[in-house]
């Protein structure tokens, strides 16, 4: 060091860090906003856990018990009772598919039109329209499945315009109906849920159709495209979102009722959610209702993946 050179200056002390205005550290703030969706998931998390993942886990001990009700039931990992339900009820599953397929399939042919109706046709009688497509769920389920006893009764006016266009003779040669009668029949159970789930096929319909933008359709008609190639190119593939989610909507749901095979339907319509009812409630056999539970859950949910993926709509994947 030559005398003209300073000193080198003793090391201070370690500036202290960065703070945010209410002087926090940042690190500790970026930290907190990075938990605060964790926190608002908690709830949610919560409530599945205590009231489907637990009770999954019950269900799913008590489909490998054996035992009575009068000795009670434990668990011994009779894995033999899901084969012998199945085995024994088949029909009732095949026959739930069908009839909630066939109920899908009737809401979106008739939701779809009237969602779009809605979405660009009502104009300022949207509101209204909504309104009254979501009225029947101001009423009970059961009220409302018990009045189509009545619509459907032998000597009402909907038996009298079928018979009138000859359509239960078309209906009987399906096997749907049985000669002049339309209650206690498969297209009876049909209607029963096309009725009850229709609205949740029209509103996610509504939803995506709403979402399309109107300067589509006028560029489609630039290009001297026809209406129906409109529809076919532009607006049903936009739509396909609520397509997807308004076939599960109505389809899951469906394929578990058991109040519209009971109340509309005979001995020769049961589905497989009355069996289970029966199961649990009057029959008292925990370990078959609850083993059939589980086969409808995981056969609903291959339908459901297979389908989703099938459909390749990015918004549900």
């Amino acid at each position: 060091m030559t005398a003209t050179e300073a000193p080198p200056a003793p090391p201070g002390p370690p500036a202290p860090p960065a703070a945010g205005p209410d002087g926090i550290p940042l690190h500790k703030v970026s930290r907190r906003k990075r938990l605060v969706p964790y926190w608002l998931l908690l709830p949610g998390i919560l409530w599945l856990l205590v009231f489907f993942a637990l009770p999954l886990v019950y269900q799913a001990s008590t489909s490998v018990q054996t035992g009575s009700l009068e000795a009670g039931f434990e668990v011994t990992w009779h894995v033999q009772t899901y084969w012998d339900a199945l085995q024994e009820y088949w029909p009732q599953f095949v026959r739930s598919l069908l009839y909630a397929g066939t109920a899908t399939i009737l809401c979106l042919l008739l939701g779809y039109p009237l969602a779009y109706l809605i979405a660009f046709k009502a104009g300022r009688w949207r509101n209204l329209v909504l309104v009254l497509v979501i009225a029947p769920f101001f009423t009970s389920f059961l009220i409302r499945t018990l009045a189509w006893k009545t619509i459907l009764s032998d000597g009402g006016p909907v038996v009298g315009v079928l018979n009138s266009l000859h359509l239960l003779d078309v209906t009987s040669w399906l096997g749907w109906t049985e000669g002049d009668r339309v209650l206690a029949t498969p297209m009876a159970v049909v209607c029963g849920l096309t009725y009850n789930f229709l609205p949740f096929m029209i509103l996610p319909l509504y939803t995506s159709l709403e979402r399309i933008d109107g300067r589509l359709h006028e560029a489609a008609g630039d290009l001297y495209a026809r209406p129906l190639t409109t529809f076919r190119k532009v607006t049903f593939p936009l739509s396909l979102p609520g397509v997807v989610s308004g076939t599960l909507l109505t389809f899951i749901p469906a394929s578990g009722d058991y109040v519209n095979a009971e109340l509309l339907g005979s001995t020769d319509t049961k589905m497989i959610g009355s069996v289970i009812q029966t199961q649990f409630l009057r029959v008292l056999d925990y370990p078959t209702a609850a083993a059939l539970s589980f086969i409808l859950m995981a056969v609903v949910l291959l339908m459901v993946t297979f389908y989703i993926r099938r459909a390749g709509t990015e918004e549900l994947l």
